[in-house]
């Protein structure tokens, strides 16, 4: 489980994330939504360690994040960011298997190999694993991003947006292997996303900020209500059931 205790981030004079608790649970998918300047992304890289805090404090497993070994915190939770750029010209398997320097130390073994293939073949990304990142279209390279962070084989996967850039087809197919990860093999998923009907479908809790704060914290089906929403969004939604799932419509 990660625990966060009255975290605070500051930039300047203002407080980005400001006095924010809450619990994560293991084993579950859990969406931070919100508008833009929530400090979504900013509470997800103190989470892994990016960035650090102003003040509070982050439990992973019920150690403190600052008494953690880097090579173990790398071993237990990875983190994809938006934005993501390598100045070396790289394949898509030779990033993948950047993946796995928290084991390996750059000397990869058979072990690795076979994690390198395997988030390979989730991302179906082995026609392309020979080519350069800078042969594929964004949403390639996105796939190629997220199959190193498979490989990298954590408990804990934290996503900041991790559909950019990628069509409809291609963003049902992640989050059906994010909710893969977490069903059949038990993976903690963290996501930052702004799509909210795919928040609704698929997380089992929604974490909702707004300047800083928590609006509300709890199961999926919780969040996803007309005034909810619009605490948060300061719009209008209309929400219908498909399936035991709800979808928004917001205009």
């Amino acid at each position: 489980m990660i625990e966060v205790k009255e975290i605070v981030k500051q930039y300047g004079d203002k407080n980005v994330v400001d006095n924010l608790s809450m619990k994560i649970m293991k084993g579950k998918i859990t969406s931070f939504i919100g508008p833009n300047g929530a400090g979504k992304s900013t509470l997800l890289s103190m989470i892994s360690r990016l960035i650090p805090k102003t003040s509070g404090e982050i439990f992973i497993e019920g150690k403190e994040i600052g008494e953690w070994d880097d090579n173990e915190l790398a071993k237990t939770i990875s983190i994809l960011k938006q934005s993501n750029y390598i100045n070396i010209r790289l394949t898509v398997r030779e990033l993948v298997s950047f993946g796995r320097f928290p084991y390996s130390q750059g000397k990869i073994n058979r072990e690795d190999i076979k994690y390198v293939d395997k988030a390979i073949e989730y991302m179906q990304l082995r026609s392309m694993q020979h080519k350069y990142l800078e042969e594929l279209s964004g949403g390639q390279r996105q796939r190629a991003y997220i199959a190193m962070v498979l490989a990298q084989d954590t408990e804990y996967i934290l996503l900041d947006e991790p559909l950019n850039n990628l069509d409809m087809k291609h963003s049902v197919e992640i989050m059906k292997i994010l909710r893969g990860l977490v069903d059949k093999l038990g993976k903690t998923v963290i996501i930052v996303i702004h799509d909210i009907n795919f928040a609704s479908w698929y997380s089992d809790y929604i974490v909702a900020l707004k300047n800083g704060k928590i609006v509300k914290n709890d199961k999926t089906n919780q969040i996803i209500d007309e005034k909810v929403l619009k605490q948060i969004y300061d719009l209008d939604f209309r929400i219908q059931d498909i399936e035991s799932n709800k979808i928004c419509a917001y205009f």
